[in-house]
């Protein structure tokens, strides 16, 4: 193992070319830069300096050496002032569903990590049923999710109106089988399309599968099939109510949470904040629960 401060006398005599000089550089006297050296010269069983020239130069061994010792060095000092930075000393893991990432909400998880610089956020999308499943486990600190309706634990819960679509621009009944633009299997959209389509006793295929809301929308849009879509992010596409089903009841978006210190309390309120003023035009608060 190398001594961290043979090696800083190591570098330091090779940069200034003579031990006096390095030792001024050090605080430190001639003869102990000169022991230093010397110890550092015992462990590598190789000389490491030319002490006759003026100034002093590296021998063979000693310009081996330098690069590893200026790296090594290098990386304490970046070890240090990461331990010493406060940020990101603790993570907070937030899943969220892809349409909820808006503008506002990606904001507002900047605007947190500069007010709260200690904390780092780890955001992630997923399918609502994957996020449940990932905070029941503990993979995750905050999680909004799209469900049936609200937990007893939800900090908060609105109402997400759903209801059938498709293009604006359809002048044409659907055809049987009746083609789906839908999300991949998991997904409560999905399923909830193909339960009323088969309770109907209709038929269908699936005509397309997004990984994404935007995809699933411009699919519609397109006029390749119809789908179950929150109402709410159907607005900026060329997309209407398809009266060709029932009405679809709707589903809770629910708020979780395990902690709440004042920095979680903060964000769950700001989440809560933008998903209700998102939802505004289709959607009231359905429950409100007591922090926990």
């Amino acid at each position: 193992m190398f001594d961290l401060k043979l090696l800083q006398a190591f570098v330091t005599v090779a940069d200034a070319g003579s031990f006096t000089a390095a030792a001024r550089r050090l605080n430190s006297t001639q003869s102990t830069v000169s022991q230093q050296i010397g110890r550092l010269e015992d462990v590598v069983r190789r000389a490491l300096f030319d002490r006759g020239a003026r100034p002093v130069k590296l021998t063979p061994a000693g310009e081996q050496l330098i690069g590893y010792a200026r790296r090594i060095l290098a990386l304490q000092r970046e070890a240090l002032a990461l331990m010493s930075d406060p940020s990101g000393s603790r993570t907070i893991r937030v899943g969220v569903p892809d349409d909820l990432v808006t503008p506002e909400m990606s904001q507002e998880f900047a605007r947190f990590s500069t007010r709260y610089s200690e904390i780092r956020l780890d955001v992630a999308t997923g399918l609502s049923r994957e996020l449940s499943r990932r905070f029941r486990e503990g993979e995750l600190d905050v999680a909004i999710v799209k469900e049936p309706s609200a937990q007893a634990d939800a900090h908060a819960s609105f109402r997400e109106p759903l209801a059938w679509v498709e293009a604006s621009n359809r002048s044409r009944p659907w055809p049987s089988p009746i083609p789906l633009v839908t999300f991949p299997p998991g997904g409560l959209y999905r399923d909830q399309m193909i339960d009323k389509i088969e309770a109907a006793g209709l038929r269908w295929y699936l005509a397309f599968t997004g990984n994404s809301l935007v995809s699933v929308l411009r699919a519609v849009e397109a006029g390749l099939g119809v789908s179950i879509l929150p109402s709410a992010t159907t607005g900026f596409y060329n997309i209407r109510k398809c009266e060709l089903f029932e009405a679809v009841p709707d589903m809770a978006l629910s708020i979780y949470a395990w902690e709440q210190d004042a920095a979680t309390t903060d964000l769950l309120a700001a989440m809560s904040e933008i998903v209700a003023n998102n939802r505004a035009a289709d959607t009231r608060p359905q429950r409100q629960y007591p922090e926990a």
